[in-house]
């Protein structure tokens, strides 16, 4: 029996799933994932303030080793659907390549390593030969996350799953399927540096405390470098994306200044630390002149990585049988789903080539889809012996 990862793939992108909205995408995993003998769970988690969100978990085998596959069937808006030559959610086939929101990131990584599962299984006399294998699938990562993956877990924890290993389906790739394991991601942590100062007329300045000045400084002394890196991790990286004054009268000086700023964070720093350090900073640029505050964003992207071992060497030794390139492993990039898995078992992530991602005729080759199936199916075997 052969599962076509490229047909799963197509029928998902027709699934509108723009977060919070499913569109039928697990709906249609269910299906295939029960006739396939697995026994699928779909739930929906919620809190005050926040879309409920649908969650899928499926496992067949009962014993240890217990692999999980994870990802996410949300996709980012498709912005102008009129730029787009291929429709967003038609899942066309154009040449050699899927079109459509999701293709790859990250309906394409699903599609493969659950036509890579059902083809092992059919081989294996539709059981695993040992262990277990199972599928973590939320609808909540492209947004807050807050009602997906990290309840999902929760949610397993409590019924007495436990996962040995995990392979997390996102784009992971730069250039060519095969070049890149994501093995760990850096931290992310967000806020606004506010200072305040006196309003007044720009004609008398000596009436007035205009906090731009003040902002200004503060700024360049949070900018210094953090830390040279590590050795997984490149250097951490503070960036400032606004910086809002809130005037719209040319002639006064206000009284209150704002920037906003994400830091990219290695391992040398703990968000706690980090937040002291640049408290320091400020304080000592401020030299108790320039009244300032830091308004912190709660950041449940915390940093980590999966160190070099047996599953990261039979990972990429399972990508170079299959691709024919032997994979670095990167800690690059935004945050994902990973940082929630890695609190409970080991986890990589490998998937297609990220290149259109969240772009305008996002796309995937057809033969990328068929290779990527192969190495989950490798991955799979070596796994299992």
């Amino acid at each position: 029996m052969t599962v076509d990862p490229v047909a799963i793939a197509r029928d998902l992108v027709r699934c509108r799933s723009v977060t919070p909205e499913d569109g039928g995408a697990l709906a249609y995993l269910q299906g295939v994932l029960a006739k396939a003998g697995f026994s699928v769970h779909r739930m929906t988690f919620a809190e005050p303030g926040t879309a409920p969100i649908e969650n899928l978990y499926a496992r067949i085998g009962s014993e240890k080793p217990n692999l999980v596959f994870a990802g996410h069937t949300d996709v980012v808006p498709p912005g102008d659907e009129a730029a787009w030559r291929h429709p967003p959610f038609a899942g066309e086939i154009a040449g050699d390549r899927l079109y459509g929101r999701g293709a790859v990131d990250m309906k394409g990584g699903i599609a493969c390593f659950v036509a890579a599962a059902i083809d092992y299984l059919a081989a294996s006399g539709g059981t695993p030969k040992h262990g277990s294998i199972s599928l973590l699938i939320t609808g909540d990562e492209e947004s807050v996350a807050v009602n997906g993956t990290v309840k999902l877990l929760q949610w397993a924890a409590e019924r007495g799953e436990k996962f040995d290993h995990c392979v997390l389906g996102e784009p992971s790739n730069v250039e060519k399927l095969g070049d890149t394991i994501k093995a760990g991601r850096r931290g992310s942590l967000n806020g606004t540096l506010i200072v305040t100062g006196r309003q007044g007329h720009v004609a008398y300045p000596d009436r007035a405390d205009n906090p731009i000045r003040g902002l200004v400084a503060l700024i360049a002394a949070l900018q210094a470098p953090l830390d040279d890196g590590s050795a997984q991790f490149a250097p951490s990286n503070l960036e400032f994306t606004s910086i809002d004054v809130g005037n719209p009268t040319v002639n006064l000086i206000p009284g209150e200044a704002r920037a906003r700023f994400n830091i990219r964070y290695n391992d040398h720093h703990s968000q706690a630390a980090l937040k002291m350090l640049l408290e320091r900073r400020a304080r000592d640029a401020a030299a108790g002149r320039v009244h300032y505050a830091f308004d912190w964003q709660p950041s449940n992207a915390d940093v980590f990585v999966t160190r070099p071992g047996p599953f990261t060497d039979l990972a990429a030794a399972a990508i170079a049988e299959v691709t024919g390139h032997q994979p670095k492993l990167s800690t690059t990039g935004g945050t994902s789903d990973a940082r929630f898995i890695k609190d409970y078992c080991p986890v990589l992530e490998f998937g297609l080539v990220g290149q259109s991602m969240h772009s305008v005729d996002e796309c995937t080759p057809l033969g990328d889809l068929v290779t990527l199936t192969a190495v989950y199916r490798r991955i799979i075997e070596r796994y299992f012996g």
